[in-house]
């Protein structure tokens, strides 16, 4: 029968090709429901997936690419063992990342005080960089709908990335952190927290970033090292100690890289064992320029080191500064506005006069005006001194953080309650860590908390904090008593709603009410994602099926945002961990081992690969990182991921060819086929282990090198007794069809297009349906093989083929002799497979000669 009859009349493509197959299965998967959640099966059958949902600010890049293929084999696996997958997808749409976008994208900056204006349209993009330079005011309104419509333009383009890649998410389980279903939930979750104590509103000193005008919070911070310089203060002081009355006063030397923030100084610190400044403790020093008298405390968080020992303490210049303020219980004098400017007017116990010529001034124009003043009272001794040190920014800001205080509201985080810390670090230690020792960083983070979490923003796109305020006859709103809506009426907006009881028309007059402006950090939204997808208190039914849920799978840089502040909102609202398992992706890096980031430059788009290479060899670039490791981006493992699924593709095409499919029923009867088949349990056995705990890396490779071994030396040695007739061409077949169906299905999560597309000729429904590979089902057809039968006939296989390489032989030349020397025991187990070695290596005559050589020799005469 000639080849293409054969391929006919079992229903396989003359020319299979890659090209064009991710178009056709994903329409296929989304028309078929082939990943649909299954919501009629209790929990106990059911795998549920918190999805991280991608921040919507820009392209998706291969480190997208690289954890999301990670989760989407785990999902892929389960759905194969029998469970029905709950496998999300999300948009992380609000917040700072959109705003910043949108600001570039079509030159606006958002104005609150301005009112809507219904008919404004956007600047046709892209605009100039005159336009962006100088952004156009418009309303807060006009500037979210702005926000909405770019995000649902750019989630469309993130869609159709994921469908292409592959990913088997169920699409009708989408959401966005800024959709009504995610607004309710995080509000309703604030809500209770707010009713319970956790949450509340405090005036206090807060970390803020001048360039988006918001304050930030602690887990979202940074160091980066910044050029500055050290200059000498010289300070006078007091002696207290017995015996120093009538000394003359002394002078004390401060180093500070922050003198702008002289008139902000309300008190010296020196250690407690410092002997320099023993004398000095509990007396009074006058500062430089100002004359301000403030007193001289001890403190064990000076450095003796640093500097000349003393600081000034100013409020505020640093976390530190606010420890002291706080313990110490000193006066403040607040110095920076909200803008980075120094405030219009002096501070109390400052003279105006003096402080006028830094009034207004940006922090570094003040801070080169007060060296200018300091050096013409002398007050500054010596020349500035340069230094690089570490600076606190917010980690998406291009300014150094201030410190202003400002009133915000907080979560309990265990910040400043030791029994709540210790109940949270004792969820981190049920909640199992892939890899384990990711555990200790989220350890470290709990233990190293200053503070509550600070949830509030001073911006625009994102879900308002659901509370208004009385007003008080004066017009003064009452914080200590905020008022709630209902949870039946959420989402509220406070900012277009009225509180229960009250009336448009009281809104901002004495005796109404008025509105919080702010808004809540993203990961106020973002740590409820187990909640929002779930249904929590909207879908009772869906809520019972699904949570706690089955995996987070996430970065490792956001253990100390997205996973802790998920575990402290399951924690405080339903008494358990969000997930029972967390699985931590590591980082793909440049060419020169740098991590890739947007920041830096240095990222790689996916779609020209997934368009050049195909999406499987991409995924299988991706799923050759383990989690928790980085992984170094080599265009050269698409290529070999490529060459593996055009492999897979051949292969399959070759072996139902002939005839294996109408054979995979029959008896397995041959010693080779059997080994093969033992061989292909084991590695069964492997990927199934490598699956159950999260290492999808060490299933793939097992997959891989059996397949290899199954095309280079188990097809090559029975592909003549395959095309024949009788019970040993059954045998072959029908092990080809058994080896071929497992095979199919250990790739199946990691190459999800090749697969389908083979299975579909010769199988009924999808191979993403079909059962995982068994040890029984493969042990049951190998019935007992010895594995070490097919490496024993493809070595000599092996050695046939190098020695006519040598002599530059055609692979089809006949080898007249040949002789096999080596141990008895092995040459007795190489007489069960010798037919197939002498009909793959067109051996006429094959010879045992027993020798002490420990190893299989094949000696060719031609």
């Amino acid at each position: 029968m000639a080849d293409t009859e054969r391929y006919e009349r079992a229903g396989i493509p003359e020319r299979p090709s890659l090209d064009g197959i991710e178009e056709t299965w994903s329409r296929r998967w989304q028309e078929e429901g082939t990943y649909a959640f299954d919501r009629s099966k209790s929990r106990s059958n059911v795998y549920a997936i918190d999805t991280p949902p991608p921040t919507v600010s820009g392209e998706l890049h291969m480190g997208h690419v690289f954890s999301y293929t990670h989760t989407d084999t785990v999902a892929r696996f389960q759905r194969m063992r029998g469970r029905t997958v709950f496998y999300p997808m999300g948009w992380d749409d609000n917040g700072l990342p959109t705003e910043r976008r949108v600001q570039n994208v079509y030159g606006v900056r958002c104005d609150p005080s301005l009112p809507y204006d219904p008919a404004w349209r956007p600047p046709a993009t892209p605009i100039s960089a005159e336009a962006r330079k100088n952004p156009v005011s418009i309303s807060r309104r006009n500037f979210v709908e702005l926000c909405e419509r770019l995000t649902a333009e750019d989630e469309q383009i993130f869609e159709a990335l994921w469908r292409r890649l592959g990913l088997s998410v169920d699409w009708s389980l989408t959401y966005t952190t800024i959709g009504r279903t995610a607004r309710a939930t995080s509000q309703r979750a604030f809500l209770r927290n707010l009713e319970r104590g956790e949450a509340y509103t405090a005036e206090a000193p807060t970390l803020w970033d001048v360039g988006f005008a918001t304050a930030v919070a602690q887990a979202e911070l940074e160091d980066r090292e910044r050029p500055g310089a050290y200059h000498t203060l010289r300070f006078r002081g007091s002696a207290t100690a017995p015996g120093s009355h009538g000394l003359p006063e002394p002078e004390i030397l401060i180093d500070t890289t922050r003198p702008e923030l002289l008139p902000a100084c309300v008190a010296l610190v020196c250690h407690p064992d410092d002997e320099r400044y023993a004398d000095l403790v509990g007396g009074t020093a006058r500062t430089p320029l100002f004359g301000v008298e403030v007193p001289v405390h001890a403190h064990p968080l000076a450095d003796p080191a640093k500097g000349t020992g003393i600081a000034m303490v100013c409020t505020f210049g640093d976390l530190t500064d606010v420890t002291w303020w706080r313990e110490l219980q000193l006066d403040t004098r607040v110095v920076i506005g909200r803008d980075g400017r120094l405030l219009p007017d002096a501070p109390a116990g400052v003279d105006p006069a003096r402080y006028a010529p830094l009034a207004g001034k940006g922090v570094n124009a003040a801070r080169r005006q007060i060296v200018e003043l300091l050096t013409e009272t002398g007050d500054l001794v010596g020349e500035a001194r340069p230094v690089t040190h570490p600076v606190k920014f917010y980690e998406r800001g291009d300014s150094p953080l201030e410190i202003v205080s400002t009133r915000q509201w907080y979560i309990r985080n265990g910040g400043r309650d030791a029994e709540l810390r210790d109940a949270l670090v004792e969820r981190g230690r049920q909640l199992n860590w892939v890899p384990a020792h990711m555990r200790h960083r989220y350890e470290h983070w709990v233990g190293g908390l200053t503070g509550d979490w600070l949830i509030s923003r001073q911006r625009f796109f994102g879900v308002p904090v659901p509370v208004w305020y009385r007003l008080d006859d004066a017009g003064e709103p009452d914080h200590s008593q905020p008022l709630t809506p209902y949870e039946s009426l959420l989402p509220v907006d406070p900012s277009s709603e009225c509180p229960p009881g009250y009336e448009e028309s009281q809104r901002g007059r004495p005796g109404g009410f008025v509105a919080d402006p702010d808004v809540m950090d993203t990961w106020a939204t973002s740590s409820l994602t187990p909640q929002i997808v779930a249904g929590w208190e909207t879908d009772p039914d869906l809520f019972a099926r699904v949570f706690p849920m089955d995996l987070r799978p996430q970065g490792q840089e956001i253990i100390r945002t997205w996973l802790f502040s998920s575990v402290v909102r399951a924690h405080l609202e339903h008494g358990v961990l969000p997930w029972r398992d967390t699985v931590l992706s590591g980082w793909i890096l440049d060419p020169d081992r740098k991590k890739m980031s947007k920041s830096k430059g240095n990222v790689v788009t996916p779609m020209a690969l997934l368009e050049q290479h195909g999406s499987d060899a991409v995924r299988y670039w991706a799923a050759s990182g383990r989690p928790g490791t980085d992984l170094a981006f080599n265009p050269d493992q698409i290529k070999i991921g490529r060459r593996l699924a055009t492999k897979l593709l051949n292969a399959s095409k070759f072996a139902l060819g002939l005839g294996a499919a109408d054979a995979l029923r029959s008896p397995v009867t041959e010693p080779l086929d059997r080994s093969m088949l033992a061989g292909l349990s084991q590695v069964v056995a492997t990927a199934t282990n490598g699956f159950d705990g999260y290492d999808h890396t060490a299933a793939l490779q097992a997959a891989e090198a059996f397949f290899w071994t199954f095309c280079d030396d188990y097809i090559e040695l029975v592909k003549e007794r395959a095309y024949g007739s009788g019970p040993a061409a059954d045998s072959a077949r029908a092990a080809l069809a058994t080896a071929l169906s497992a095979q199919l299905r250990l790739f199946a999560p990691f190459l999800p297009y090749v697969t389908e597309e083979v299975w579909s000729w010769w199988r009924y429904g999808s191979v993403h349906r079909a059962p995982w590979p068994t040890t029984y089902e493969v042990d049951r057809a190998a019935q007992d093989g010895d594995p070490t039968l097919l490496r024993l006939a493809g070595g000599a296989l092996t050695q046939v083929r190098r020695a006519k390489s040598e002599r530059k032989l055609s692979m089809r030349t006949d080898v007249p002799l040949a002789e096999a020397l080596g141990p008895a025991a092995m040459l007795e187990r190489l007489a069960m497979v010798a037919d197939d070695v002498r009909s793959a290596g067109r051996i006429a005559k094959l010879d045992y000669l027993p020798d002490r050589t420990p190893e299989l020799v094949i000696a060719c005469a031609f």
